[in-house]
């Protein structure tokens, strides 16, 4: 990080320059240190610039010019979701910074970071990377600026943009840049972006489908006249989700053209097409080549994307999770409190990915829907080392978790299917037949994991995927028996069929078989313990009568959340697609279905209160919205009722209080 380190080691330059918008701690939950020490294990000299005053250049040279690129990254969370509420409030703590202090990073920080670094070295070349690039990559609708802006890619005009899991594409490019190729010839790897001038293409033979021919974004058609002669179809028509029949072509060679940036930007129904086509190019087994033009005239680029990245075997897991981390913040931040590393530092990434696909989630878009797992005794062996290298640790291992705590070794049964299947999502409307939802693999790695030496305690910190843990009453009893610290969190986000159908969540009904298995397992282990449930106000999809249904359904069942979520819709998510074009991206758009969405200040305000209905501040507006629905009979003092008529002095209630309560949640 300094120039002071690099004398000690000897180096007169870095091969390579990370900057980071977080704070550096050499852990590998944070990828900054995971990539640096990937790279440093295959023998290159690295250097960190972690958040670098970003108005000058001058913090950009405290390195000096980099042998080979610089490698630029938001840090673990974007730029503006850690900066702004979903109220674009600006937030006033940063988890990723000492002292949780706001304000260290710039909004956008890939763009500017960027900017500066050809501005303290012109030439050398610019790597993007992390999520909010990833999230980026193509044109998106953006919150902040309630508009459609360019790929990310030609914004911060880099050479070359990395997403989702980037370990193989990056050491790729390291190498060919060091064996002295240009890198703007480097266009073969897998999960890389960049620009290149309309009719591109990486030979002669490749060939170009239109996204429509793929599905037709078209407005509804006329309901057809039955006594109408029509031909019969040259080929038996696709099925939703499944491609053509007819005859085998080569995947790899071909491109799908996305709507360009000027049409998404100036019709939602194109934004909505180009979102769904993305995300059915997303499996890496069948995933074709994208393009989309931005531009018109001479001046015109295109953005190529290349397929995702495949995914890591067991193996590359281990070794890129074995590598010599200090598991610690930078010295240079002393005894500063680090918010982001208090609360990993004793926790251990067992697995990447998530074939949930819940619409509002961009962990699938980033990470991938393959499960990649570890082995056990590579997870036993980072269980070892926080025993023996983490300041502070008395024994309390506080997660063996990922993107979800209990998608461990789950993928489909059968790979030549999972090398075809186009499905949004693994576990809806269902559980796919083909998926594996064993849990045994992680019973027994909870079971081993209790055995070592020093360790305590074992409590899950990652979200609980209920509608797989139903399958395995085993497994849950393993969990709620020695590994819940009083509280376990899981997500319903909902309880009617509307906005759940718009998430891709189970029904209600799931989380009612999970919640009687957690509480008879609890009582048998003579435990008093709690769920943690969480949900999502003015998701698409959600009308105010849902969330009057949602809030009666809290006060039945003695649920009294203090932090609440509203939706915030980032780049890329399928939700974000429905908040934007108000169109369903989840079946064709020809079918011509609307989505209902709360962009409104005060309803938004409104959704919020509903699940806080026991906050005597919302009760004003719920009792507004309640007369205007027509719903007198939810106001009043009965325990059906939802908010009594007159207003309750500070911190007193009127109503009958449940007995359960709970606080939770992470206001977003």
């Amino acid at each position: 990080m300094t120039r002071a380190e690099m004398a000690r080691l000897g180096w007169e330059a870095c091969d390579v320059i990370l900057v980071t918008g977080d704070a550096y701690i050499d852990h590998p939950s944070f990828g900054m240190a995971l990539l640096a020490r990937f790279l440093e294990a295959h023998g290159y000299r690295v250097g960190i610039l972690s958040q670098p005053d970003w108005h000058s250049a001058e913090p950009f040279k405290a390195l000096g010019r980099p042998r080979l690129y610089f490698g630029i990254t938001a840090g673990n969370m974007d730029s503006m979701v850690n900066r702004y509420t979903s109220e674009r409030r600006i937030r006033s703590d940063d988890a990723y910074t000492p002292g949780g202090v706001a304000g260290k990073r710039p909004d956008r920080a890939v763009i500017v970071y960027a900017q500066r670094v050809r501005e303290a070295f012109p030439g050398v070349p610019v790597v993007l990377g992390g999520i909010e690039a990833s999230l980026r990559r193509l044109a998106h609708y953006d919150y902040w600026s309630e508009k459609v802006r360019r790929s990310v890619l030609l914004d911060a005009k880099a050479d070359i943009l990395l997403y989702g899991n980037a370990e193989r594409a990056l050491l790729a490019l390291t190498r060919r840049l060091d064996a002295g190729e240009p890198i703007g010839s480097i266009r073969d790897l897998r999960g890389t972006v960049f620009a290149v001038p309309p009719g591109w293409k990486p030979q002669a033979d490749w060939r170009e489908i239109d996204a429509s021919e793929i599905e037709a974004p078209g407005r509804p058609m006329p309901p057809p006249d039955p006594y109408a002669v029509r031909p019969m179809p040259s080929a038996p028509q696709p099925a939703e989700g499944r491609e053509p029949v007819g005859a085998k072509r080569d995947r790899s060679r071909e491109v799908v053209r996305l709507p360009s940036f000027e049409a998404v930007r100036d019709d939602p129904l194109h934004y909505a097409h180009a979102s769904r086509v993305m995300h059915l190019e997303s499996n890496p087994g069948n995933a074709r080549a994208l393009v989309q033009r931005h531009g018109e005239g001479p001046g015109a680029r295109e953005v190529w994307v290349n397929p995702p990245p495949l995914p890591l075997s067991t193996a590359e897991m281990d070794f890129i999770y074995g590598l010599p981390y200090a598991r610690r913040p930078h010295p240079s931040y002393g005894q500063a409190h680090i918010p982001a590393w208090e609360m990993i530092k004793f926790s251990v990434s067992i697995m990447r990915g998530c074939f949930g696909g819940c619409t509002f989630c961009s962990i699938t878009e980033h990470e991938g829907r393959i499960i990649q797992s570890r082995s056990e005794d590579s997870i036993l062996r980072e269980i070892e080392a926080i025993r023996d290298r983490t300041p502070g640790f008395a024994g309390h291992v506080t997660d063996l978790g990922g993107p979800t705590a209990n998608m461990y070794r789950m993928r489909c049964k059968d790979p030549a299917i999972e090398r075809h299947c186009r499905r949004l999502s693994c576990v809806y409307p269902g559980i796919c037949p083909n998926l594996d939802t064993d849990h045994a693999p992680l019973i027994r790695l909870y079971r081993r994991a209790r055995q070592v030496p020093g360790v305590k305690r074992i409590t899950i910190g990652s979200g609980v995927r209920y509608d797989l843990a139903v399958r395995s009453p085993e497994y849950v009893r393993e969990l709620v028996t020695h590994h819940v610290s009083g509280r376990l969190k899981i997500a319903p986000e909902h309880t009617e069929p509307g906005p759940l159908s718009k998430m891709m969540k189970p029904g209600v009904e799931t989380f009612e078989q999970f919640r009687a298995l957690f509480e008879r397992f609890s009582r048998e282990a003579g435990k008093n313990q709690q769920l943690i449930p969480y949900f999502i106000a003015a998701h698409p999809g959600t009308t105010d009568e849902d969330m009057v249904a949602l809030a009666l359904w809290l006060k039945k069942n003695g649920f009294r959340p203090d932090q609440v979520q509203t939706f915030l819709p980032t780049p890329m998510a399928l939700a974000t697609a429905m908040y934007h074009s108000r169109r369903n991206p989840l079946r064709p758009l020809a079918r011509g279905e609307t989505v209902e969405v709360v962009r409104e200040g005060r309803r938004r305000r409104l959704h919020k209160a509903l699940l806080r209905w026991h906050d005597p501040a919302n009760w004003p507006l719920i009792r507004e919205a309640l007369l205007k629905m027509g719903r007198r009979d939810l106001i009043g003092n009965r325990p059906d009722q939802l908010v009594p008529w007159q207003d309750a002095p500070v911190g007193k209630v009127k109503e009958e209080r449940p007995r359960r309560r709970f606080r939770g949640g992470k206001d977003a």
